[in-house]
């Protein structure tokens, strides 16, 4: 049975595919959507079996085809005030309101909207899907999913479009990112007697403070040629949620945060973690000194290769010929994009929404980008067919 583009965008929206949870109820409707028109599809789950991503071949078996990309996990709703459902979509005011419309369902249904035009149409170039999971949690179900399509011998696509929002603008960069869930562990004395004892979070501060530190080093410097037109134009160290101690007059046994980097295109992330595990070392040491028995665990969260803007790339010149959009756009949020990029695909992102609506409560997109969408897909299969 055919669907419209918004009947499939109500369809993805009711799966409540959070990260934290498994996506797999969402993979069966898509897997069962598309067999329903002949086509198969490949799953390649996770480590336990909990989730999966899936991209399938539409077309010729042929190089140089398009990729479209999306994730289908989410940001959670927890805290949030809705007006409406969020796992429905409730259009109001020409907006569609839900979570996930924006990021990025809408264009996951989009994609899958263009299979019965693409088998209509018939193709001279292929049309590939790829749905990813925990895109939200730092990009890591993309990789195993691109390896597989790779080394599968699918054909090789000359573009990968990824349809993070972006209001059907262009953007050919974005920073990349690493990730570390931090543990520093102290030993507790009373604070009276703080120097013979190791505060978790006095030591932790030190750290953040360096992040501080490095960030206004940053800001200080002529930016690179690569970084000129992101905001801000350099990389930046970030600390967004903290816990620790245990009562004020005891120095604090544990200290837990997560601490992350979003590095222009141009440095080296090797280099940024190198510098980062070489100040850990240094407070460890400084810890050791005054109670062996402390210590810092830095556990890799995510490592988000960021996306190189290409000259005379072919995903570019594809993107831009459907959009008629000239200008240059890069942004500072990660996507899967760069993970294509780093494995030798062409890649650009463009997708319907707006960002700043992404994760937020009341979630939406409007009418207006979701049709600019499905008109964007429609031009896509015309172009392929010839």
């Amino acid at each position: 049975m055919t669907l419209t583009a918004r009947d499939l965008m109500d369809r993805l929206v009711g799966f409540p595919t959070v990260s934290r949870d498994s996506n797999l109820e969402l993979i069966d409707f898509v897997e069962e959507y598309l067999e329903g028109f002949g086509v198969q599809s490949t799953r390649v789950p996770n480590e336990d079996g909990t989730k999966a991503a899936l991209y399938a071949h539409i077309g010729p078996q042929v190089d140089g085809g398009v990729v479209l990309s999306g994730h289908t996990d989410v940001v959670p709703v927890d805290g949030q005030v809705w007006d409406t459902d969020p796992f429905t979509v409730t259009e109001r005011h020409g907006k569609l309101y839900g979570r996930g419309t924006c990021d990025m369902k809408g264009f996951d249904a989009l994609a899958l909207s263009a299979v019965p035009l693409a088998l209509e149409r018939g193709l001279k170039r292929p049309l590939q899907i790829a749905l990813s999971y925990d895109e939200e949690v730092g990009c890591t179900g993309a990789p195993p999913m691109i390896d597989h399509m790779v080394s599968m011998g699918m054909p090789r696509a000359d573009t990968v479009l990824v349809g993070e929002p972006s209001m059907m603008k262009v953007v050919t960069g974005h920073k990349g990112g690493i990730g570390y869930q931090m543990h520093f562990r102290g030993f507790e004395v009373h604070s009276s007697l703080a120097p013979t004892g190791v505060s978790a979070i006095m030591m932790a501060a030190k750290l953040i403070n360096w992040a501080n530190e490095v960030n206004d080093e940053n800001a200080a410097k002529e930016p690179s040629d690569l970084a000129a037109d992101f905001f801000p134009p350099y990389t930046t160290l970030h600390v967004g949620t903290i816990s620790g101690g245990t009562a004020h007059n005891i120095t604090a046994k544990d200290c837990h945060f997560g601490f992350g980097f979003r590095i222009v295109p141009g440095e080296d992330i090797d280099t940024w973690r190198a510098r980062f595990m070489a100040k850990v070392a240094e407070l460890e040491a400084e810890m050791k000194a005054v109670r062996p028995e402390a210590g810092i665990t830095a556990e890799p969260l995510f490592n988000v290769p960021g996306l190189v803007p290409e000259d005379q790339g072919k995903a570019e010149a594809l993107v831009r010929q459907l959009t008629g959009e000239n200008a240059s756009n890069v942004v500072s949020y990660g996507t899967e994009a760069g993970q294509f990029q780093e494995r030798g695909y062409s890649a650009v992102i463009c997708g319907p929404g707006d960002i700043a609506q992404a994760h937020q409560p009341n979630e939406f997109i409007s009418v207006d980008q979701f049709q600019k969408g499905e008109a964007f897909i429609g031009r896509l299969v015309e172009m392929l067919a010839k």
